[in-house]
């Protein structure tokens, strides 16, 4: 639901923005993000014995460095009809965007065994070839028993489960006799 709202107020704020402009909205927006993983952050602005001017205020002062009439006017949008909470949607939204618009993605491999930064590499390079876009993977640790690639953005999600594999041999043995 936050994810619908949030690409109204971004199809406003990106009408008559280049993509530079965008590209510095959305690293304002996920460093307000990153604020609300501040426990300390999300009780003063969830707070409503707070009043808004005084979350308005505080927020204002965080973007403040980039000097963005759009951004200051979103936020005291945001702020008056009392969507603050929506700040981490509009953000992912915004960077969901951005990695369309300028077809760059990042993706993760699971596995429980380690992996060498050459395959890593090898598989962005080919994804990237594959989709005509810049993928970059980051490997993550995991219980999971094979390896799976996922490049959220793009809707790739391909595996390959150990498990699965010897199920498949076992079976074509069994066929084979």
């Amino acid at each position: 639901m936050e994810e619908l709202i949030a690409k109204r107020y971004i199809k406003a704020l990106s009408e008559g923005s280049d993509l530079a402009s965008m590209q510095d909205i959305t690293t304002v927006f996920s460093a307000l993000a990153e604020s609300f993983k501040n426990d300390k952050f999300v009780s003063i602005i969830a707070n409503p014995s707070v009043k808004a001017e005084a979350k308005s205020t505080i927020l204002l002062d965080a973007v403040k460095a980039v000097n963005s009439s759009k951004v200051n006017n979103l936020i005291k949008l945001l702020v008056e009809n009392r969507r603050i909470n929506i700040i981490p949607a509009i953000a992912q939204e915004l960077k969901n965007d951005l990695a369309v618009a300028t077809k760059t993605y990042e993706g993760t491999i699971c596995s429980d065994t380690e992996i060498d930064a050459k395959v890593i590499e090898e598989l962005s390079s080919g994804l990237s070839k594959k989709y005509d876009a810049t993928i970059s993977l980051v490997f993550i640790k995991n219980d999971f028993n094979g390896i799976k690639v996922e490049v959220e953005g793009l809707g790739i999600e391909i595996n390959f489960s150990k498990d699965r594999i010897d199920s498949q041999i076992i079976e074509h043995i069994i066929k084979a006799i």
